[in-house]
C-alpha cells in the first residue's frame, strides 16, 4: 500500500471548516473523474425513494441537528434526509439501475441482485439505536483506538453514556480504566475485522465484541461484506468467495437479523463528497483506493444517528505525542497510507468540535 507523509496541520484552525467545504462543494460540481467523483446530490436525487428517507418526524431538544441548521455551511453539507443504512425498502428497479453500476462501496456493482433483494428482505428496519421516548436525549460514545486514550482515565465516561460505538481492533479487557467496557455498536467490513483479529491478537483483540447489547454495522467495502451479512441474517456458513465455509456466528455468536446493519451507499457517497472531499479524488494513483477510514464512516455514523456524540481515541493536532493505538506494546507513529486522508478527518472533527457540534476528547500529553 502506498504511503505518505505524515507532516503537521498546516491549515489554521479558525476558518477551516469553510476551506474544506468550499473546495469540496466546488469539486463535486465539476468533477468527472469516475466511479467515486459524482456529487452526493446527484446520487440521492436518482437512488432514493421516498420509503428510503429517514422519519424526521420527532427530534429531542438537545439534537445535533438543531447546531446543524443554524450554520448555513454546515446545514448546505449535512443531508440528514439520505438514509445511513441498507433495509427492505432500500431496493427499488429505479436504485438498480442507477447503482449497479457504481463501484463499492459507492454502488451495488458486483453484487447479485438476487442477493442483494434476498439480503434486504431479512433488514426489517432503518433505525439503529432504540428510544425509551420520542423526545429523549440519545448520547452516543464514539471510541475510536487512537493512542491519546492511554492513560486518560475515560473510561466510566465513555460508559456513562447511553450507547458506546467502537471499531476493528476494539480491545478493552486490561484497558478498562481508559476505553470503559460496554459496547453497543461494532462497526467494521469483513475484511478489517479479520485483519484486526490477526494483526492485533497479541493485543488483547482475540475476538469481535459480543453481548444481547451489541449491533453489529458492515461498511460494504467488498463483495464479501455482502455474503459475510448474508449469511450472518440466516446463521449459515458463508455460501462462496474468499470467506466460503466460514462461520458468522463465531464473529458475532447467534444474534437475530436485527442485529445487522450495512451503510447505504448513498450515505458513504454523501459523506465523501461532502464532508471528507479529498484532493486524493483529484489524482489518478489514489481516486479509485481513496474512502473515508472505518472510523469516519463510524463517528459520522453517529453524527446521523444520536443526539449528541462525544468521540474519543481520534486524531487529534498533537497525534505525534502519542502511539497509534491505546493498546500498542511499544510506541507507534501513526502511519498514512494512500487510500485513506487521516489529516483531512483530523481536520474535520476539530473543526465540528469547535462548532459544538459533537466533543472530540483531547489532550496534551504532559498531562500523564
Amino acid at each position: 500500500m502506498m504511503r505518505l507523509s505524515s507532516t503537521k496541520w498546516a491549515f489554521p484552525l479558525l476558518g477551516l471548516l469553510s476551506v474544506i467545504f468550499v473546495y469540496g462543494l466546488h469539486m463535486s460540481l465539476t468533477s468527472n473523474s469516475g466511479d467515486v467523483s459524482e456529487g452526493s446530490d446527484d446520487v440521492a436525487d436518482k437512488s432514493l425513494t421516498s420509503a428510503g428517507r429517514r422519519n424526521e418526524t420527532t427530534e429531542a431538544s438537545c439534537s445535533l441537528r438543531k447546531t446543524v441548521r443554524t450554520d448555513s455551511l454546515l446545514a448546505a453539507h449535512f443531508s440528514f434526509s439520505v438514509p445511513v443504512f441498507q433495509w427492505k425498502e432500500s431496493f427499488s428497479e429505479q436504485a438498480w439501475d442507477y447503482l449497479k453500476e457504481r463501484a463499492l462501496p459507492y454502488g451495488w456493482k458486483g453484487v447479485s441482485v438476487d442477493d442483494l433483494k434476498f439480503i434486504l428482505s431479512h433488514l426489517n428496519s432503518s433505525d439503529l439505536l432504540p428510544r425509551r421516548s420520542p423526545h429523549r436525549c440519545v448520547r452516543c460514545a464514539v471510541v475510536g483506538n487512537g493512542g491519546i486514550l492511554r492513560g486518560s482515565k475515560q473510561g466510566k465516561n465513555i460508559d456513562s453514556h447511553d450507547f458506546v460505538f467502537r471499531v476493528n481492533g476494539a480491545v478493552t479487557k486490561g484497558f478498562e480504566d481508559d476505553v470503559g467496557e460496554r459496547t453497543s455498536v461494532y462497526v467494521f467490513s469483513t475484511n478489517s475485522m479479520k485483519n484486526s483479529l490477526k494483526s492485533y491478537f497479541k493485543s488483547g483483540f482475540t475476538k469481535v465484541p459480543q453481548s444481547p447489547e451489541v449491533k453489529y454495522i458492515f461498511i460494504p467495502a467488498d463483495i464479501r461484506d455482502f455474503l459475510m451479512i448474508k449469511a450472518a441474517v440466516l446463521n449459515e456458513t458463508v455460501s462462496s468467495g474468499f470467506d466460503k465455509g466460514d462461520r458468522p456466528w463465531k464473529y458475532f455468536g447467534h444474534k437475530p437479523p436485527d442485529s445487522f446493519k450495512i451503510l447505504h451507499p448513498d450515505f458513504i457517497s454523501n459523506i465523501t463528497h461532502s464532508l471528507l472531499r479529498s484532493k486524493r479524488l483529484n489524482n489518478p494513483k489514489t481516486r479509485n483506493v481513496y474512502m473515508p477510514s472505518s472510523g469516519a464512516m463510524m463517528l459520522l455514523t453517529a453524527l446521523h444517528t444520536c443526539d449528541q456524540v462525544s468521540a474519543f481515541g481520534f486524531i487529534t493536532r498533537n497525534y505525534a505525542d502519542f502511539s497509534d493505538h491505546y493498546y500498542d506494546l511499544v510506541k507507534r507513529r501513526l502511519v498514512f497510507y494512500a487510500n485513506h486522508d487521516l489529516k483531512l478527518e483530523g481536520e474535520l472533527w476539530d473543526e465540528l468540535h469547535r462548532r459544538r457540534v459533537m466533543k472530540l476528547y483531547q489532550r496534551q500529553l504532559t498531562e500523564e
